[in-house]
């Protein structure tokens, strides 16, 4: 049974980037929004029955919108489904998912876009919102009907993990999404250029004997990408940054004042390839982890707000495909639980700044996709996540939610945790 009580979080570190809000306060939410930010709440007068949840010591902010995760549902329900998934999001703060077109099959379709929020309000316990595919069957060849799909609830449009290669076809998707409005989401990379790598190019993909990905073939895509948003004025969006060249392209569109932006994912932000060291298969992502330097430059980015938006990449892979020899096995990690926990890491090392963080994980987000999320704004959707930040873990990949155990994290230590998840402020998620 729904328990739909008013809430006070009270006396807590309330942080909301929308408004560059950060002191103390209480929170009230009621009848799913939130209604008042103010010191001593609950002095002037509550509603009846009001629960109220003692916040010191912990940091309220918005729910996360997660802009990149892959999500089983349809055709792929051993991987993930659209229940497990928003477990695990709400484990780990997220409060919004947007789940990536690249199912069976491709939503690629208004009935496929209407069957995934249907099944979404059915059985997720967070908000779950499709991007649809800009190529019909992700062939890169030819474009779907944008605004069909955005009619039928599609957030933006991206082709997934594959690149369009063709810079006729996605100059027709950029015109015709400037026509909707719509945000085109693209993934940069050449595959020609990309062949059989599995890990960054360098000295040390040379002494492990594995395939190298050079930056190059990021870079080149990303910038024919760049001049193509720039002839269309359609707004452009880059799925996963990883490497230097890269952010010099994106630093030049914005200040030409194009409507460029940019998202890194945890991983990269996190990680590097030292990581893959021993064969490490859960590391094996796409983009492949790059150099220590390259990291270092992505955080900095991230930190002068260069870098738009946070993602988990969020990526199930069964056990068949992550137990193979390094080469033969599957690219993906997963994210949604840890995201928010590897991200506390950058600030706890005082690298970026909470109220960065929580901007590209939440507020930017949403902004981007046109959302009613990511923010504490009086009268917004009650989307909350409570964080205790001094709180110190060690990940048990068993203890997971996601269906899929394969986390880069597994045994790490980190330092601050979600203990309570609101989703329209009903509580979905309370650690104990």
């Amino acid at each position: 049974m729904r328990d739909d009580r008013p809430i006070l979080l009270a006396r807590g570190r309330v942080l909301d980037p929308s408004r560059d809000l950060d002191r103390p306060a209480d929170v009230l939410v009621a009848d799913g929004v939130v209604k008042d930010i103010a010191a001593n709440l609950g002095n002037t007068g509550l509603p009846d029955g009001t629960e109220i949840v003692d916040c010191s010591g912990l940091m309220v902010v918005p729910g996360l919108v997660d802009m990149r995760a892959f999500i089983g549902e349809p055709g792929a329900e051993h991987r993930e489904t659209l229940a497990s998934a928003s477990q695990a999001a709400a484990a780990g703060g997220v409060t919004t998912i947007v789940c990536q077109p690249d199912t069976d099959p491709v939503i690629d379709d208004p009935a496929i876009v209407d069957f995934v929020k249907r099944r979404a309000r059915d059985t997720a316990i967070v908000h779950v919102h499709p991007m649809a595919a800009l190529t019909k069957g992700l062939e890169g060849r030819e474009m779907t009907q944008i605004g069909l799909l955005a009619s039928a609830g599609a957030v933006a449009f991206t082709d997934a993990a594959h690149s369009i290669a063709s810079a006729q076809v996605l100059r027709r998707a950029l015109t015709y999404g400037r026509d909707f409005d719509a945000l085109i989401v693209h993934h940069t990379e050449d595959a020609t250029l990309t062949g059989s790598g599995v890990m960054n190019e360098g000295e040390l993909a040379s002494r492990l004997g594995l395939g190298g990905t050079p930056k190059a073939a990021e870079t080149i895509v990303f910038e024919r990408d760049v001049r193509l948003a720039a002839i269309t004025g359609g707004r452009y969006h880059a799925a996963s940054l990883t490497c230097p060249e890269s952010l010099d392209v994106l630093r030049r569109a914005k200040d030409e004042g194009h409507a460029v932006t940019a998202s890194a994912s945890i991983n990269h932000l996190c990680l590097n390839e030292r990581d893959v060291v021993g064969y490490r298969t859960f590391f094996k992502v796409a983009p492949p982890l790059r150099s220590e330097p390259d990291r270092e430059v992505l955080v900095r980015a991230l930190a002068e707000g260069l870098i738009d938006v946070v993602v988990s990449d969020h990526n199930p892979q069964d056990v068949e495909v992550k137990r193979l020899p390094f080469s033969e096995a599957a690219f993906g990690a997963i994210g949604l639980e840890t995201m928010l926990a590897a991200g506390l890491r950058l600030v706890g090392s005082g690298t970026v700044s909470l109220m960065t963080l929580i901007r590209a994980m939440s507020t930017r987000p949403a902004q981007l996709l046109g959302l009613d999320a990511g923010t504490l704004r009086p009268g917004a959707v009650a989307d909350i996540a409570v964080i205790a930040p001094d709180e110190a873990w060690v990940l048990d990949a068993a203890l997971l939610k996601s269906r899929c155990r394969n986390t880069p994290f597994d045994e790490a230590r980190f330092e601050g945790r979600v203990v309570r998840t609101l989703v329209a402020g009903r509580t979905v998620y309370e650690y104990v």
